[in-house]
C-alpha cells in the first residue's frame, strides 16, 4: 500500500504520522491539554493558534523519525470534516501547500473515518463488514462498516455524547479537565453499584425504546441531583463511589446497544474507536459480554485511542489505493455525516488531470 504523510488538526492536537501498510512508521502527537485546562475545555481560536505554531515542525519530525525524504512519500492526507473549522483549515492548508509543492495527491479524510480505521493498526487483517461503536467527546455513534467510504449510522445518541458526559460529570465533582481519565482513575477505587443511576433509554412514538440510540443527559443530571442531595444533607462526597457508578452505567448502556446491533445485523466483529475506547470499564464490559456471543472486539491501541494522525493515514491509504482522490478545491467542514465520506473524493483521472 502506499505511503502517506497525513496531519490531523481537527481539534486540540497537532498530530502528524507517516503510514505504510497499515504500519506506522512515525506519529506526532502534541496535545493542548494543559493549554485549555485552565478553561475548562477547548477554545477553537486558542487551538488554531496553537496548530500554526505546531504543524511544521510536527511535519518535519516526523518525517525525521521515519528516516523518509518527500520522494519516498506517495500521498498526503488531511482531516477536512468534521470538527473546529479553523483548526481545520491549518492541517488542511499545510497539506495543500505540500502537495503543490511536492506534486503528490492530496487526500482529505473524514476524522470519525480515521477512528474506525485506528483499530486496522491493531489487526492489519482487518476487513469489512464489521461493527463500530464509535465514542469520543463529540460522537456517540453504532457504524456498519460496509467497505471502505461506505457506512451506515445506525444507532447515535440523541443528546450528550459519551466523552462530552465524562467531561460534564468531571466538572460537577470539580475534578477538572479532561473528565475521561480522570473519572476512569477514580472509579477503579469505588463501587460501581454503589448508587443505581438510570441508563437513559430514547422512547419510540409507537411504544418501546430504541434497541441502538442512546442519551447520556438524563445520566448526568441524574449525577447532579445526586450530589446536591448528599451535600445539602452534609455528607461528604464519596467521588470514587459516585465515579464507578456513572461509569459502569455508561459502559452497560454502551454495551447492551452495541452487542444488540452486531448480533441483529449478523455482524461477529465489533470494533470500537474515539477517546473514550481507552476507558476501563467500557473494555471489560464489553469484552465479558461479547464472549458471551462469541463476537470478536478490536480495542485500538490506547494512543490511538484519542486524536492522532496514524489513523487518518491509515484511512488515506486504503482511499489512495482505490483512487480516491480530493480536489485542492477541497474545503473544511464543521459537520459531515460519516455516511457522506465519499464526497470528499472525485475520481483519480480526474484528481491527477486536475492537480
Amino acid at each position: 500500500m502506499a505511503t502517506v504523510l497525513a496531519i490531523e488538526t481537527s481539534c486540540d492536537e497537532t498530530a502528524v504520522a507517516i503510514v505504510k501498510n497499515r504500519h506506522v512508521m512515525s506519529s506526532i502527537v502534541s496535545s493542548q491539554i494543559a493549554i485549555h485546562r485552565q478553561y475548562g475545555g477547548v477554545v477553537p481560536e486558542v487551538a488554531s493558534r496553537q496548530h500554526v505554531e505546531t504543524v511544521n515542525q510536527a511535519i518535519a519530525q516526523s518525517l525525521t523519525d521515519a528516516k523518509l525524504d518527500w520522494s519516498e512519500v506517495d500521498a498526503i492526507a488531511a482531516t477536512c470534516a468534521p470538527g473546529l473549522v479553523g483548526a481545520l483549515l491549518v492541517g488542511l492548508t499545510a497539506a495543500k501547500t505540500l502537495a503543490l509543492v511536492h506534486q503528490k495527491p492530496l487526500i482529505g479524510v473524514h476524522h470519525l473515518e480515521g477512528h474506525i480505521y485506528a483499530s486496522y493498526l491493531t489487526d492489519p487483517t482487518l476487513e469489512p463488514p464489521f461493527l463500530c461503536l464509535l465514542v469520543s467527546g463529540g460522537h456517540t455513534s453504532l457504524i456498519y462498516v460496509k467497505e471502505c467510504g461506505i457506512y451506515e449510522i445506525l444507532g447515535q445518541t440523541r443528546d450528550d455524547a459519551a466523552g462530552e458526559a465524562f467531561d460534564k460529570v468531571a466538572r460537577l465533582l470539580n475534578l477538572g479537565y479532561p473528565g475521561g481519565p480522570i473519572l476512569d482513575r477514580l472509579a477503579a477505587e469505588g463501587n460501581p453499584k454503589a448508587f443505581p443511576l438510570p441508563e437513559g433509554k430514547v422512547s419510540r412514538p409507537e411504544g418501546g425504546f430504541h434497541r441502538y440510540d442512546s442519551s447520556f443527559s438524563g445520566l448526568k443530571t441524574a449525577v447532579l441531583r445526586l450530589t446536591q442531595t448528599l451535600q445539602q444533607e452534609g455528607q461528604p462526597l464519596p467521588v470514587n463511589d459516585i465515579a464507578a457508578s456513572f461509569q459502569a452505567t455508561v459502559a452497560k448502556a454502551l454495551t447492551k446497544r452495541a452487542i444488540a446491533c452486531a448480533l441483529d445485523y449478523g455482524l461477529d466483529t465489533i470494533v470500537v474507536g474515539g477517546g473514550v475506547a481507552a476507558n476501563s470499564g467500557l473494555r471489560q464490559h464489553l469484552q465479558a459480554a461479547a464472549s458471551q456471543h462469541n463476537l470478536r472486539v478490536l480495542f485500538p491501541p490506547m494512543k490511538f485511542c484519542t486524536d492522532n494522525a496514524a489513523m487518518i493515514g491509515c484511512a488515506a491509504a486504503e482511499h489512495f489505493e482505490k483512487g480516491h482522490i480530493s480536489p485542492l478545491t477541497l474545503g473544511a467542514q464543521s459537520r459531515l455525516p460519516v455516511s457522506d465520506v465519499m464526497t470528499l473524493y472525485r475520481s483519480s483521472a480526474n484528481s491527477h488531470s486536475a492537480n
